[in-house]
């Protein structure tokens, strides 16, 4: 929330499982709340963030579904949500939504403060070494960058084996980083591509723009999405009617959704 007047915490990721847009909505509030602005706090169970006392946040970052927080003396705090994270900003002395027990990070600047909840993976880091991470630096193209570069998406597509499913790489955050179990569903809905289809018989390119501006405007324009067909196993398909089927599949073990009409297989 952009009020700090209103009642409530200043941000919530509310999503439960964050994927791309629900990470670049955290790192715009926390950019806004946060940046230009002296740590005057700082707690960790995982991490030695008291070094963070006294420095300055610099800048805040989405990478796909990874958040950086960069400060002016040249650490980064890294942070992966996976399935179970969310980053939220209150007010000092306002009251969490979530058990202090589960706060991985609290990070205090004056009057906010921004607290990292659940999150799997938290690493402080030397900033310049970022470029020599085993995970940062192999992400692929960022989905929610404007435009995505979908050149380099096909360019590392273009290494992986024929026979790998294009629900399965739509999900390989080395190829394209930012897409989850939920856009890429939805991104195949949309284009009508059944999960299970080898990538080289899908138009990629098409794929990741549609995902990409999907996701764009859940993002950036704070649109509300009603799913078409994440979540929506045996229900009646928008378009067509026919019962929405799901299975889980593929390396990643996740449950996709299709229709059987408008995505044949």
């Amino acid at each position: 929330r952009a009020d700090s007047q209103g009642a409530g915490p200043l941000f919530v990721a509310a999503r439960l499982v964050p994927e791309g847009d629900t990470i670049f909505r955290a790192a715009t509030s926390l950019r806004k709340w946060l940046v230009g602005r002296p740590v005057t706090a700082a707690s960790s169970l995982k991490v030695p963030v008291e070094r963070l006392v006294g420095d300055e946040v610099e800048a805040v970052e989405a990478r796909g579904k990874h958040l950086l927080i960069r400060f002016a003396g040249g650490l980064t705090l890294h942070t992966h949500m996976r399935m179970t994270g969310a980053w939220h900003v209150y007010r000092a002395g306002e009251k969490w939504r979530k058990p202090r027990h589960l706060a991985g990070v609290v990070l205090e600047c004056g009057d906010r403060v921004a607290v990292c909840f659940s999150a799997p993976v938290v690493e402080l880091l030397p900033t310049r070494t970022e470029v020599l991470h085993p995970v940062l630096a192999g992400l692929g193209p960022d989905i929610l960058s404007a435009p995505v570069d979908v050149d380099e998406v096909l360019r590392r597509a273009g290494g992986q084996p024929a026979d790998v499913p294009i629900g399965d790489l739509l999900l390989d955050q080395q190829v394209v980083a930012g897409i989850g179990n939920i856009w890429r569903c939805e991104a195949l809905f949309v284009c009508r591509v059944h999960p299970a289809t080898a990538h080289p018989a899908t138009d990629l390119a098409e794929l990741v723009r549609t995902a990409s501006r999907l996701m764009q405007a859940h993002a950036r324009l704070g649109a509300t999405y009603r799913p078409q067909i994440y979540g929506r196993s045996g229900r009646p398909c928008l378009r067509c009617r026919t019962p929405i089927e799901s299975a889980r599949a593929g390396r990643h073990a996740r449950t996709a959704y299709w229709c059987p009409r408008c995505q044949p297989s």
